[in-house]
């Protein structure tokens, strides 16, 4: 049987602990490299929805999901330190600690800066519906008064009367 002194047992467990809390910590990093990369893919959206750009918009948008699938993932790893932050950025050594704060703190920032971006984004597209709403139903009125007007040129005229005046 293999019995581990009370001083081994805490060394495995803190080993255990420290093992957890770096992948929690590398997660969190990975994590700061996909949001950079979603800014990036941001910043990308932007010119392709002032550009009308259809199709690299469309790609823009399949690239941006890939991204936050990836984000799902390393979420997994994360959601349970989340959950209790501060008590769990409190019990890590203080270089992990200082590392998984930084990472919050650039997430946040680039949670901002994407959703900002695309709130723009939202606002512009929002814009050109009104403004392509309003381009339809001005087409339509002017289909509509031509009409009337074809109508009106092609009904049969009276015989028109030749009055001379002696």
């Amino acid at each position: 049987m293999n019995k581990q002194s009370p001083a081994n047992v805490f060394k495995t467990a803190a080993s255990a602990s420290t093992s957890a809390a770096q992948r929690v910590v590398a997660a969190l990093e990975a994590q700061v490299q996909l949001y950079r990369r979603l800014a990036k893919l941001a910043e990308l959206q932007h010119v392709h929805v002032q550009q009308e750009r259809i199709e690299g918009l469309l790609e823009v948008l399949t690239q941006r999901q890939q991204a936050l699938d990836e984000l799902g993932q390393l979420e997994h790893e994360v959601a349970p330190a989340r959950r209790n932050w501060a008590d769990y950025a409190a019990g890590l050594q203080a270089d992990l600690r200082h590392r998984a704060e930084a990472a919050m703190a650039e997430i946040r920032q680039l949670l901002q800066v994407i959703t900002s971006a695309d709130r723009d984004d939202a606002l512009v597209l929002q814009q050109r519906k009104l403004n392509l709403g309003r381009q339809i139903t001005q087409t339509q009125a002017a289909r509509n008064v031509n009409r009337t007007y074809a109508t009106v040129l092609s009904a049969p005229r009276p015989a028109s009367l030749d009055v001379k005046s002696e």
